[in-house]
């Protein structure tokens, strides 16, 4: 028996980094998983690999027709869904002073708005299934402020707050809601970025476990919180970040 058997999963901002990493995860567990990305060869290519309990549908998280067609698209491949993992997001580095409000908005919008779209938008199918697990993906910077990274730290915070509310909300129906909250991961966001070696070090001498985190690591805690084990756990925050966030 995998620990997912028999879950349907929708994995967003999946074509690469952490979310291909928890598609793979949740395909090698056993569940059918409809994943999305604005990257399309990246997706329909990750979906070639993974057969057919994986399916990747375009969405731009941002639009609730967006999300109205994928939880249909999920439904008609596999059926009700049982697991959301709000996972889409954006990090633009910049102070507040220089942040123009065009991109204010345009991080809510993908970190902070889509995840009340998602779980607004999976609800119903939630119920049909009997239940289910919504895992939103937050981050260290939704714990504590970084310098440069306003909006980024505004929309995870804001993520942590509106997923206590959710699983206040859901929990008559059997619907658990929790956020995880990873440190600096190895994934494209930060080591295609022209500091990250110079990020990397300070980090590794800056934090208890000495190192940057693999995004198997982080897939791993999404898998917990996505199966029955743990079916306890509601409204909580889960944190990999290395001890960064202990200090």
């Amino acid at each position: 028996m995998k620990r997912l058997d028999g879950k349907v999963a929708i994995v967003t901002g999946a074509a690469g980094g952490m979310g291909a990493s928890h598609v793979r995860r949740f395909v090698e567990e056993g569940a059918k998983v409809l994943f999305t990305d604005i990257m399309v060869a990246k997706g329909e290519t990750l979906a070639a690999e993974l057969g057919p309990s994986a399916c990747f549908c375009r969405h731009d998280v941002t639009r609730i027709e967006d999300w109205i067609r994928v939880v249909g698209a999920a439904e008609t491949a596999f059926g009700p869904v049982n697991v959301l993992v709000n996972n889409a997001a954006i990090l633009v580095s910049d102070t507040i002073e220089d942040c123009t409000v065009e991109t204010y908005r345009r991080v809510i919008e993908t970190n902070q708005v889509s995840v009340f779209l998602g779980m607004k938008s999976v609800l119903s199918s939630m119920r049909r299934a009997g239940g289910g697990s919504i895992v939103n993906i937050s981050s260290a910077g939704g714990l504590v402020g970084v310098a440069r990274s306003g909006g980024y730290c505004d929309s995870k915070f804001a993520v942590r707050g509106m997923s206590k509310v959710a699983a206040l909300e859901f929990g008559r129906d059997h619907i658990r809601v929790n956020t995880v909250h990873p440190g600096a991961i190895r994934t494209p966001m930060l080591t295609e970025n022209p500091l990250f070696n110079q990020f990397e070090s300070a980090y590794a001498s800056g934090t208890p476990l000495g190192r940057v985190g693999d995004p198997s690591e982080i897939s791993n805690l999404v898998l917990y919180l996505a199966s029955d084990e743990s079916s306890f756990s509601t409204g909580a925050e889960f944190v990999a970040d290395g001890g960064a966030t202990a200090q």
